[in-house]
């Protein structure tokens, strides 16, 4: 969706009839509701499944919570995008109908019964995956008939075809799993064994899918016990740190992989264990193909690991590593800041070449701006604590005798 608006800042007035009232952004599958008033489908399902029973615009209350595609207006609105295209407006897709309610249940009916020929359980499977990734309608139509507890146990029956569990966990990591199924996989050693192993399967789809799951499972497990037991599994970040190695053509590599890796290092006392598997290099390496969110959750798992002595180490070791830090700061966002900041303070706490890089890189331009700039205090604090410790090796005409940063004003925040 943002790829359709953000060249509108270039002067290009969206119609308002094309706008969704709730988010007043461009419509891409708008459907009216019995009031009259015309929606973006998804703004309006959220709408309604948050409880409400009204109509946004109208106040009305909502006596049928049907959805009538309306496809003249939605006809209207490609027409608009293709005209506008030399402007980088891209032609919104013709949406797909959500799916039925019968159709769902019967598959996901074929898909749990043991006595059904596999070819055909494989079949419901692929179906009911194509549905979930058509719309979040039908995500949550589907899961509303409770698809995790007909998943798991298909995922890990060991007697079943391997090719019908891959099938349910390429399902089932499109649904969000509860705390209880979580800290259930969680306490399983055999079940995490196993998803470790699929880590090095073949298939890049089945390794990003069983990422996908350990990533669901430790992120939703509150004991960190348990956390702690899943990330102290052999070979997991491994599995996890190669599955960031792969072609920059899988982004869905790249956001799983990091998404898996960042969660395993909330795990302090197995951080190492990401260390010896290589992930510093490779975190420095792939940072420019990041996407913005997930070069956040990089640089959250590159301070991270900043805070054990092997991962300082290492990335001390990596040529790129303090000239893209510095980079980096005031340029991704905020918390890419702050995070790039942690990260730099703690190798130059260790290491006076890491010291030397950074001052050569034009870290104090970019120290100094930051803690002028609207970032977080954290951020800010720790520019401070960063440019307290390098102050001996700014050239003499650089900040002269300041008092601007002096000891007295540096507050330490644990980090």
């Amino acid at each position: 969706m943002r790829a359709n608006l953000e060249p509108l800042d270039l002067g290009i007035q969206i119609p308002y009839h094309f706008r969704c009232p709730i988010s007043l952004e461009l419509m891409r599958d708008p459907v009216t509701v019995c009031t009259g008033q015309t929606y973006d489908r998804g703004s309006i399902e959220s709408w309604v499944n948050t409880g409400n029973t009204t109509c946004p615009v109208t106040r009305a209350p909502l006596t049928d919570f049907t959805l009538i595609p309306n496809h003249t207006l939605r006809r209207l609105i490609q027409e608009w995008c293709v005209a506008n295209r030399a402007f980088g407006v891209e032609r919104i897709p013709t949406p797909k109908q959500p799916a039925d309610p019968a159709l769902v249940r019967s598959l996901l009916n074929q898909c749990s019964s043991d006595s059904a020929p596999t070819h055909l359980r494989l079949n419901s499977l692929r179906r009911l995956r194509q549905l979930a990734r058509d719309s979040d309608y039908n995500r949550s139509l589907i899961a509303s008939h409770n698809v995790r507890h007909i998943l798991l146990p298909i995922l890990f029956n060991h007697h079943g075809s391997d090719e019908l569990k891959h099938e349910s966990l390429a399902l089932l990591v499109l649904f969000p799993l509860g705390e209880s199924d979580c800290a259930s996989l969680a306490s399983d050693s055999d079940k995490i064994n196993y998803l470790t192993r699929l880590l090095s399967h073949p298939s890049l789809d089945v390794r990003v899918n069983s990422a996908a799951l350990i990533e669901i499972v430790v992120a939703g497990t509150h004991s960190p016990e348990l956390r702690a037991q899943v990330s102290n599994v052999d070979g997991i970040h491994d599995g996890v740190v190669e599955i960031l190695r792969s072609p920059i053509s899988y982004p869905r590599a790249m956001k799983v992989g990091i998404k898996a890796l960042f969660a395993l290092c909330l795990v302090k006392q197995t951080r190492h264990r990401a260390v010896v598997a290589g992930a510093p290099a490779v975190l420095v390496d792939r940072l420019p193909d990041f996407e913005k969110c997930d070069a956040e959750r990089a640089l959250a798992t590159v301070e991270l690991l900043c805070r054990i002595p092997g991962g300082c180490a290492a990335f001390a070791g990596h040529a790129l590593t303090v000239p893209m830090l510095v980079k980096i700061i005031l340029k991704i966002s905020d918390r890419a800041t702050e995070y790039a900041a942690g990260a730099l303070l703690s190798l130059c706490s260790e290491s006076e070449k890491c010291q030397r890089e950074a001052v050569t890189a034009g870290v104090l331009t970019q120290l100094l701006l930051l803690v002028q700039s609207d970032c977080t205090e954290r951020a800010k604090r720790k520019a401070q604590l960063l440019l307290k410790l390098l102050r001996d090796s700014w050239p003499q005409d650089s900040i002269g005798n300041s008092d601007d940063f002096a000891c007295s004003q540096v507050v330490v925040v644990p980090f």
